[in-house]
C-alpha cells in the first residue's frame, strides 16, 4: 500500500527548472551534513542502474549515486551500501526478494540508463516493497545529458512521494548571498544552486551589499536589493537570460521585495515619503504604487499570505517587532498576529498558507519558529543563538534559514516538526538569506 513506510512521520526533498546564469562557482558552494534524523529511517536498497551505451561511452551522471545522496540526506533513509548488497539485479526478472528480506532491507531500487540517441537518454527504474514482496510503481524518464543530473533528483523526488505521500524537493533550487572577501576586498554574490548545493550559478557579483532576494512564483526570477552606486535599489533578473531591470531606486529606502502569488506585483518597503519605513505595492506592469500602511513605527519585511488577498509584515508598533497582516488593499487595517513572546520577525508563509515561520526570541537566543497565524500558536524548531532569514521548500514540509557557526554564516534545514535537522555548511566565505525556490511551472 503506497507510503506505509511514513504513514506516521512524513516530511521533506518535484519538478524542473533550467537556468542559464551569469557564471558558474567553480566548486559546489554547499555541503549538507545530517545533524539530526527520524530514529528509524528506513532500510532501502538503491542497486547501482546499469548502463547501457556503446562501449567506451561514459555516463555522464551517476544517476543511482545522486538518487541515493538525496534520499540519504533527507534523514529518513537509510541506503545499503553497495558492499553489502548479495546481488546487483537492474531487471524485474533478475530480483530475488528472498535476497533483499535476508538483509532486512524494507525497499528495494533497481533500474538501468540508456543511450537512446546522440544526445538522449531514458532512465527506466522500479520501486519493491521487500515487506510484501511486490512491484510498488515503475517508470520510465526521457532527458538530455545537460538534464541527467536533474532528472536523477527528479528519480529521488519520484521514489520519495511514493514512499512518504509527500512531494519531493529534491529538483528544486535555493537562492542564497555569499560574502566573501578577495584581494582585501569584500564581494557580494547572489547564487542560486540546486537543493544539494551543487550546480551553483553566480547570479549577480558585486562590491557593493546584495540582500532580499524573493523568487517569482514561476521560478524564472529572481527579485534582490543591491546597493550598487551607494544607492539602495530593487532589481528583477530574468534567470534563464541575466537580463535585469530596476523596478524602483526611489528616494530613501527600497528594500525587502516580495512577488504576489500571481507574480504581478511586488510587496516592497519603502522611505519615499516622511522617511518612514512602510509596506507599499508595486504593480509591475504600470508602475502604480499602493501604500498599506501609515504608522509612525517601523514596519518592514513584508510576505504575501498564500492567497495574495493580505500581506503579512513586522512591525514595532506594540513596543517590539511583531507580525501583523494587513488586507493588500490602501486604506485597510492591519491586524497584530504573533502574541508570544517579546520579538516575532521576518515572517514567511507556509505553501498552503497554514504556518508562518518566524524568528522568534526564546531565552534570549533568536530561533526560528512555526507559528499557526489563526490563534497565534508558536512552536520553537530551532536550537542555535542567531537562526534568521527562514524560508518555506515548496511543499511545505522544510525550512531552510540562515545561522552561525563560529565565526561563520552557514545554511541550516529543518522539517517542520522540528525532528530533522542539517547543516548546510559552506565551503567557503559567508552564506546567509537563503531562499527555497517555488514548483517550476510549466
Amino acid at each position: 500500500m503506497r507510503h506505509r513506510f511514513f504513514s506516521m512521520r512524513a516530511n521533506v526533498f518535484a519538478c524542473a527548472l533550467a537556468l542559464l546564469v551569469t557564471s558558474t562557482v567553480a566548486d559546489a558552494q554547499l555541503r549538507i551534513e545530517i545533524r539530526r534524523g527520524v530514529e528509524r529511517p528506513v532500510p532501502i536498497a538503491i542497486v547501482p542502474f546499469s548502463w547501457e551505451a556503446a562501449p567506451g561511452r561514459p555516463l555522464p551522471v551517476d544517476v543511482s549515486g545522486v538518487v541515493t545522496t538525496d534520499l540519504a540526506g533527507s534523514g529518513r533513509f537509510a541506503p545499503l551500501s553497495e558492499r553489502d548488497m548479495v546481488s546487483r539485479p537492474n531487471l524485474p526478472e533478475q530480483v530475488d526478494i528472498q535476497d533483499w528480506q535476508i538483509l532486512e532491507v524494507d525497499v528495494l531500487v533497481i533500474g538501468r540508463v540508456q543511450l537512446t540517441g546522440p544526445d538522449d537518454y531514458t532512465v527506466v527504474f522500479q520501486i519493491y516493497d521487500v515487506l510484501r514482496g511486490e512491484q510498488l510503481v515503475g517508470y520510465r524518464l526521457t532527458t538530455t545529458g545537460e538534464q541527467l543530473r536533474f532528472t536523477a533528483h527528479r528519480v529521488a523526488d519520484m521514489i520519495y512521494e511514493e514512499l512518504t505521500g509527500i512531494p519531493g524537493v529534491f529538483s528544486t533550487q535555493v537562492a542564497y548571498i555569499s560574502e566573501q572577501r578577495q584581494n582585501g576586498q569584500q564581494r557580494f554574490r547572489l547564487i542560486v544552486a540546486d537543493a544539494d548545493g551543487e550546480n551553483a550559478q553566480i547570479v549577480a557579483d558585486s562590491p557593493d551589499p546584495i540582500m532580499s532576494p524573493s523568487w517569482s512564483p514561476d521560478g524564472r526570477q529572481l527579485a534582490y536589493v543591491s546597493f550598487e552606486g551607494s544607492q539602495a535599489a530593487v532589481y528583477i533578473q530574468t534567470l534563464r537570460t541575466g537580463v535585469r531591470d530596476r523596478v524602483s531606486a526611489r528616494e530613501g529606502v527600497n528594500g525587502a521585495p516580495a512577488f504576489s502569488p500571481d507574480g504581478r506585483r511586488l510587496a516592497l518597503t519603502l522611505s519615499r515619503d516622511a522617511g518612514n519605513l512602510e509596506i507599499f505595492t508595486l504593480d509591475l506592469t504600470t508602475q502604480v504604487l499602493n501604500r498599506l500602511t501609515n504608522s509612525p513605527a517601523i514596519d518592514t519585511e513584508p510576505t504575501w499570505s498564500a492567497d495574495g488577498d493580505s500581506i503579512f509584515f513586522t512591525s514595532d508598533r506594540s513596543g517590539g517587532p511583531q507580525i501583523y497582516r494587513v488586507d493588500a488593499r490602501p486604506g485597510a487595517r492591519a491586524e497584530r498576529v504573533t502574541f508570544e513572546g517579546a520579538y516575532n520577525a521576518r515572517a514567511r508563509v507556509s505553501p498552503d498558507g497554514q504556518q508562518l515561520a518566524v524568528v522568534h526570541r526564546d531565552r534570549g537566543n533568536y530561533r526560528i519558529a512555526v507559528v499557526d497565524p489563526r490563534n497565534g500558536l508558536t512552536q520553537v524548531l530551532t536550537s542555535g543563538a542567531l537562526d534568521e532569514s527562514p524560508s518555506f521548500a515548496p511543499n511545505g514540509a522544510v525550512i531552510i534559514y540562515a545561522t552561525r557557526e563560529g565565526t561563520r554564516g552557514v545554511l541550516s534545514s529543518v522539517s517542520t516538526d522540528g525532528r530533522i535537522q542539517q547543516q548546510i555548511a559552506s565551503v567557503e566565505g559567508d552564506v546567509r538569506e537563503p531562499v527555497w525556490s517555488p514548483y517550476a511551472r510549466p
